[in-house]
This record gives C-alpha cells, structure tokens and sequence, in this order.
C-alpha cells in the first residue's frame, strides 16, 4: 500500500492480503471473490448460503467460508472476529450483498422497507464500523461499497431500492473524507444492469409486468459479474472515490 493509502496498481500487490466479500455465493460477490483469490487474496466468502459456501471455497485456495446474514447485527460481529482470528489481519471489505424491493411509494410495505434498508445499507454500515479499528491498528485498508446505477437515477416503482443505494453511496464518500488520514480508502462501485439472479430475488409487491417495463437506460447490454468484478478490483488498486461500470452512467438518463 502506497503512502496515499492506495493499493499499487500490479496485482501481484494483492498477494497475501485479506478480504471480506459479502454475497460471496452468486452473482457479482462470487465472481469478485473468483478474481481477487487469483490475484493470490485471501478470502472470507459472506452469505447466508452456508453449502454453497463450502462448495466455492474449496474451489478457492486459501478462502474461508463464513455463513452470516447481513441483517443480523450480532451475526456481521461474528463474520469479522472470525475472519481477523483466522487471517490475522483484515485489508479489504467489499460489501457487496444486497436485495432489489420494487413497489410504489404508494404500495410500498413499511416492513419491507425496513428489512431492504437493513440489509442494503444497516449491514454494511455495521460490517464497516466493525473493520475500521482493525484497519486503524494495522496503518491501512480498503473498503468498497456497491451501490447500483440505480441511485444516479429516478425510476418509478425503484425508490426503495435507488434510495438504499443512494444512502450507501453517501455514507461512503463521507466516510473517504473521515478516514482518509488513517490511510483506509473507501470507495463505491454503480454497476449497470448485471446477468445475475438479481431481478429472480427482486422483491416485489406485484408480479412484473413485461409489458409496463422501461427499456433498460443507456446504450449498452447488460454486463457480466465477471466485468462489474474488475471494476471491484480497478477499485481497489487505484483508490478512485467513485468507480462506474460506464462513463455514461456520470450523467445518466433519468426516465
């Protein structure tokens, strides 16, 4: 790690250091988790899928898995404390698990509401507060928080989502600013549309309706897990405040 507190940008930099992805078992978590073990990382592979887990890291030279779910405060203490006491050491957090709710603001469940909060932005908040003495200690760190292009725009039947990941997004361009003198590094990643089983966990108060969906904005297909992953690690190893999946998303389209 540099004097500035960023990761040098050769990968072979990454050997050894530790990271927590959360959302390890699917989608962009997995195929993150896939890229920084290449690089020679290792790994403490969050979700709440503890057989798929098991299954990625034996897959993965030198990854732990760690079942927890993001929603349970005592459950992301545990995730930490068994990762540094396993590793020793905690450089990298990547929150990155999260889930989609679309409804109205006018059919919007309030309980719902609060468990898509709790998971997209309490959790991760919680897992940060949680590394941020342990990085404290050890001179450095970096944490990366996902939030969604989503939160560049305004969508109908998406503000409990978008608004989430706006949250998030805050939270971490503040807390850059807060720590950047401790030498961790926090940074956020929008990713466009991704292949993943996103939109099948979406939570929704009604079925989808093909028929009344927007064309997705802007000019591309949707991305692999595997594209967003680099942007993850381009992330890690440049320190940039804001990472997009792409350049047009700075000043997106809002429909």
């Amino acid at each position: 790690m540099g004097s500035d507190g960023r990761m040098d940008m050769n990968s072979k930099n990454l050997s050894g250091k530790v990271a927590i992805v959360t959302g390890a078992s699917s989608g962009i978590g997995l195929a993150t988790a896939k890229l920084l073990a290449g690089q020679g990382v290792n790994v403490a592979l969050v979700s709440r899928s503890q057989e798929k887990l098991e299954n990625i890291s034996r897959e993965l030279p030198g990854s732990l898995a760690i079942p927890a779910d993001m929603t349970k405060i005592h459950q992301i203490t545990r995730m930490v404390t068994t990762t540094r006491e396993h590793f020793g050491r905690i450089d990298l957090l990547i929150n990155n698990a999260g889930q989609g709710y679309d409804a109205t603001v006018e059919k919007m469940n309030l309980g719902t509401l609060r468990y898509i909060y709790d998971l997209n932005i309490v959790g991760p908040l919680f897992a940060m507060q949680q590394v941020i003495p342990i990085m404290k200690n050890q001179g450095g760190g970096t944490i990366i928080n996902i939030s969604s292009g989503t939160a560049l725009m305004h969508l109908p039947d998406m503000s409990a989502y978008s608004s989430s990941k706006r949250a998030m997004a805050g939270i971490s361009l503040a807390a850059r600013q807060e720590l950047k003198d401790d030498a961790i590094v926090v940074s956020v990643v929008y990713p466009y549309i991704t292949v993943t089983d996103f939109e099948k966990n979406t939570i929704r108060e009604s079925p989808a309706d093909e028929s009344s969906q927007q064309d997705p904005p802007g000019p591309f297909q949707p991305d692999s897990a595997d594209y967003i992953a680099h942007k993850i690690v381009q992330g890690i190893t440049t320190g940039e405040a804001e990472i997009f999946a792409h350049d047009w998303m700075k000043n997106p389209r809002n429909s």
